[in-house]
C-alpha cells in the first residue's frame, strides 16, 4: 500500500508540478482546522501530500465513494451536509487533539470563484477555539478534474500553486443569538478567503502588455478577445498588432516618455494603448468631450508633445476643432498615417517577434487619467499597471467571472471604470468585450445587448436610466450581472430594470485615484441603497468631519492607489499612505458602506450643513424620477442658497414643501427655486455636470 500511494504521489506531483507557499506558517502542536477552496475533485488528494499523515480529511459522503480509492491512504470522516449531526462530530474529532482539513464551500465551484460558505464550519471554529487556516488552491480549476469544462479552457498541465495563508481564530460572542454569531462566522469565512484568493493572485512590477501574452496563452491565440462596430480581432492578431504599431511609435515619438492618446473606444484604441505599453511609452488619455483650453491644460499637465489620434474619429465625431486648437502646441499624428508607412518588412518583424513570445522590458509601467472636477485646471492621476492589475484582482475574488462570460463596454477609457474595469479586465482575462464608442446611444446600445448575448455591462445610473427606457423587455435576457458606478444609483432606476428586465444592479463605488474600484455589492454580499463592502485588499477609516454628525470621510489605502497627481505648474505629487476620498461615508456593522454625499456636495446654510444629493432625492420621491440637480449659490443673508435644477415643467416647490413636512424632514432642505432646463448636462463619463449648472446658476440662466 505504502509503494502504491508513493507511486500516486509522484505521478500527481510530476502531472501537476504544484508550488506551495506559507506551508511553515502551519503549526500541528495544537488541533487547527485547514479551509480550503474547492476547485477540483483532486484538492483534497493533492494537498493531503504536503500535510502531516495525523490531519483527518472530511469529505461529503457521495465524494468519499467516488475516491474511495484515494481514501485509504489518509485519515477521514465523512459527512452529509444536510445532517446536523454532523457537525458534533468534528467538534469531537477536534477537541481529541486531531486538525481537520474542510472545504467550507461545501461543494467543488461550478463558477470559477468562490460559492456561498457553510455556517457549519464558522461554528466549528467557534466551538472548539482552533486556529483556521484559509488554503487557496490555483490551478486545478483548469484541470480535467474540474466542473468548469466549457466555461474555461481545460489543459492537461495547468500550473498549480497551493497557498496557505494568514491564521485566525472565531471567538464566541455572550448575549448574542448562535443564529447570528453562526452567520458572522461565515462571512468573516468568506470574506476571509476573498482576501486570500487575492493575495495569492496580486503581483508586483506587471506590465499589461506582458499580461495580455499570458492571457492568450492561457486562453488561446485565436480566440477573438475584441469587436466594434467594423472589425473583431483575436488575441494573435491584438498583440502582432500591438508589437507592429509599437515598432512605428518608438521612433516617431523620439524618446518622449508620455503620448496623449484622443480615439474613441475601439479595437484601435485597444491597440494603441498596448502598443505604448510594450515599449515603456506612459499614455495619457484625453477626453474627447473637452473644451480645447483644457485639453491644452492637460498636455501641459503631463508634458505631452504628441497626441495620436484618428482621421476617421474626427470626421465622424466632428472633432476638427479640438485639432485645430491643439495643433501648433502639440504634434498630431494620426493612425491611419502610420499604419500607411507600414511595410512588408516591418510586418515580417512584428510577426518574428509574436511568435518569439518577445515580452516588454519597459522599466515605467504607468498611465494618466485625468479628472474632472471644480479644479481651474486638470489634475493627472498616475496610475501603474500594478495599480489596474491589483483592482482586477480584487474583483475578480470577488465575483464569478469566466472566459464564457461577454462584456459590453460602451463607457469611455478616459473613464477609469470604462479603462480598469471595461477593457484592461477582458483582454487580461480572457473576457469577450464589445467596444462601443458612445454611452449615450441608448437604443443602439440596448439592441447590442441583445445581438451579441451580452452578460455583463457596466453603466451610470444616468445611462442605465436611458437604456432601461428605450430597450425592449427582452433585450437583456442574456446579462448576468450589471454593475454601476461613478454616480449614486437612483432608486427608479434599480426598480425600473428590476420591473422590466428581472435584472438587479449590483452597485459600487470607487474614485480614478483608486484604479477605480473601492467596493462593490456582489451576488455573495449584497445590501440594497449601499454601495457594497470594500474589495479584498483595501483598508480604510474614517475621519471626522465637522459639522457632521454622522459618518465621516473616507481615508483607504491599499495596493490599487494611484503613484501620485500631476499638478499643472507643480509637477508630480506623490501620493500619501492614505487617500482621501473626499467623500461623506458610514459603514454599518457588516461593513457595507453608505455615501451621503461628496463634502463638496453640501451647502452651508446658516452655519448648517445641507446635503445637496439628499435634496435630490427627496425631490426625487416627491415627484416620482430622479431628473433633479441640486447646486448652491452665494447668499448674502445666510451664508449659501439651494437651486434645483430639473426636466419636469410641472415640479412646483409647494408639493416638495408639503413632502417635507409629511417626512418630518428641515426645512432647510427645501430649495429656495426651481428653476427648468431642457437635459442636465452631463460630464463624458455620465455624471451630472454640476460645474457648469453652477455657472449658469450664477448667471441667473433656468434654460439649457
Amino acid at each position: 500500500m505504502v509503494l502504491i500511494h508513493t507511486f500516486i504521489k509522484w505521478i500527481l506531483l510530476l502531472w501537476f508540478r504544484p508550488h506551495v507557499k506559507g506551508l511553515r506558517k502551519l503549526d500541528f502542536s495544537q488541533p487547527c482546522i485547514i479551509t480550503p477552496n474547492h476547485v477540483s475533485l483532486l484538492d483534497a488528494v493533492l494537498l493531503s501530500f504536503f500535510l502531516p499523515a495525523g490531519v483527518t480529511f472530511v469529505a461529503n459522503t457521495e465524494i468519499a465513494k467516488k475516491f474511495s480509492f484515494f481514501m485509504r491512504f489518509r485519515k477521514f470522516i465523512t459527512v452529509d451536509p444536510m445532517n446536523p449531526y454532523s457537525i458534533r462530530h468534528m467538534i469531537r474529532v477536534v477537541k481529541s487533539g486531531e486538525s481537520l482539513v474542510i472545504f467550507p464551500e461545501g461543494r467543488i465551484t461550478t463558477t470559477g470563484g468562490l460559492m456561498k460558505i457553510y455556517s457549519g464550519v464558522g461554528y466549528l471554529a467557534m466551538r472548539t477555539g482552533a486556529t483556521v487556516y484559509p488554503v487557496i488552491i490555483q490551478g486545478l480549476e483548469r484541470s480535467i478534474f474540474s466542473y468548469l469544462k466549457g466555461k474555461v479552457r481545460i489543459t492537461w498541465f495547468p500550473k498549480v500553486t497551493i497557498s496557505v495563508g494568514t491564521p485566525y481564530t472565531l471567538q464566541r460572542q455572550e448575549n448574542v443569538s448562535m443564529r447570528e454569531q453562526k452567520a458572522a462566522a461565515s462571512d468573516l469565512i468568506l470574506r476571509t478567503m476573498q482576501r486570500e484568493l487575492f493575495e495569492a493572485r496580486k503581483k508586483e512590477n506587471v506590465n499589461l502588455f506582458n499580461e495580455t501574452w499570458e492571457a492568450a496563452k492561457l486562453h488561446g491565440s485565436k480566440t477573438v478577445i475584441a469587436k466594434d462596430l467594423t472589425t473583431s480581432i483575436t488575441y494573435r492578431t491584438l498583440l502582432i498588432g500591438s508589437y507592429l504599431l509599437g515598432n512605428k511609435l518608438h521612433h516617431l515619438l523620439k524618446g518622449s516618455k508620455t503620448a496623449g492618446v484622443l480615439l474613441p473606444n475601439s479595437v484601435g484604441h485597444l491597440v494603441t494603448l498596448l502598443s505604448l505599453f510594450r515599449i515603456g511609452t506612459t499614455p495619457a488619455i484625453l477626453n474627447f468631450s473637452l473644451g480645447v483650453r483644457s485639453l491644452l491644460d492637460c498636455c501641459e499637465t503631463a508634458g505631452i508633445r504628441t497626441v495620436l489620434t484618428s482621421r476617421v474619429f474626427i470626421e465622424k465625431g466632428k472633432l476638427h476643432h479640438l485639432i485645430a486648437g491643439l495643433e501648433g502646441q502639440v504634434e498630431i499624428v494620426y493612425l491611419e498615417d502610420v499604419k500607411a508607412t507600414a511595410t512588408t518588412g516591418d510586418k515580417l518583424a512584428a510577426l518574428c517577434s509574436y511568435l518569439a513570445g518577445k515580452r516588454s522590458h519597459a522599466t515605467t509601467n504607468e498611465l494618466i487619467l485625468f479628472t474632472s472636477g471644480s479644479e481651474s485646471k486638470p489634475k493627472g492621476v498616475v496610475l501603474t499597471h500594478t495599480n489596474l492589475h491589483a483592482n482586477i484582482q480584487q474583483v475578480l475574488s470577488s465575483i464569478d467571472i469566466t472566459s464564457q462570460d461577454k462584456i459590453l463596454n460602451a463607457l469611455p477609457m478616459f473613464h477609469s471604470f470604462g479603462l480598469t474595469a471595461g477593457t484592461i479586465l477582458p483582454i487580461t482575462t480572457g473576457l469577450p468585450v464589445y467596444l462601443y464608442p458612445s454611452p449615450l446611444h441608448y437604443k443602439v446600445i440596448s439592441e447590442l445587448c441583445y445581438d451579441q448575448n451580452i452578460t455583463i455591462m457596466f453603466g451610470t445610473s444616468t445611462f442605465l436610466a436611458g437604456y432601461g427606457k428605450f430597450a425592449h423587455p427582452y433585450n437583456f435576457y442574456s446579462l448576468r450581472y450589471i454593475f454601476a458606478g461613478a454616480e449614486k444609483l437612483k432608486a427608479d432606476v434599480r426598480q425600473m430594470w428590476m420591473e422590466k428586465f428581472g435584472v438587479r444592479i449590483f452597485e459600487g463605488y470607487g474614485a480614478t485615484e483608486t484604479s477605480p474600484i473601492l467596493s462593490l455589492n456582489t451576488p455573495l454580499a449584497n445590501k440594497q441603497g449601499t454601495v457594497g463592502r470594500l474589495l479584498p485588499g483595501i483598508d480604510y477609516r474614517l475621519e471626522k468631519v465637522e459639522g457632521i454628525d454622522r459618518g465621516g470621510q473616507l481615508l483607504v489605502k491599499g495596493p490599487n492607489v494611484m503613484k501620485g497627481y500631476l499638478i499643472h505648474g507643480k509637477g508630480f505629487i506623490p501620493a500619501g499612505e492614505w487617500y482621501e476620498t473626499g467623500d461623506l461615508v458610514e459603514a454599518d456593522a457588516e461593513g457595507y458602506l453608505t455615501i451621503q454625499s461628496r463634502l463638496k456636495r453640501f451647502a452651508k446654510i446658516g452655519g448648517e450643513m445641507i446635503s445637496l444629493n439628499l435634496v435630490e432625492e427627496l425631490a426625487g420621491q416627491c415627484f416620482g424620477h430622479s431628473e433633479f440637480a441640486a447646486v448652491p449659490i452665494t447668499d448674502a443673508r445666510r451664508g449659501e442658497r439651494i437651486l434645483l435644477y430639473t426636466t419636469d415643467e410641472t415640479v412646483k416647490l409647494d408639493r416638495l414643501r408639503a413632502h417635507l413636512a409629511e417626512k418630518q424632514y428641515s426645512p432647510l432642505l427645501l430649495p429656495t427655486a426651481v428653476r427648468w432646463i431642457k437635459a442636465l448636462p452631463l460630464l463624458g463619463s455620465g455624471k451630472t455636470d454640476y460645474v457648469t449648472l453652477k455657472q449658469m446658476a450664477e448667471k441667473g440662466d433656468g434654460s439649457a
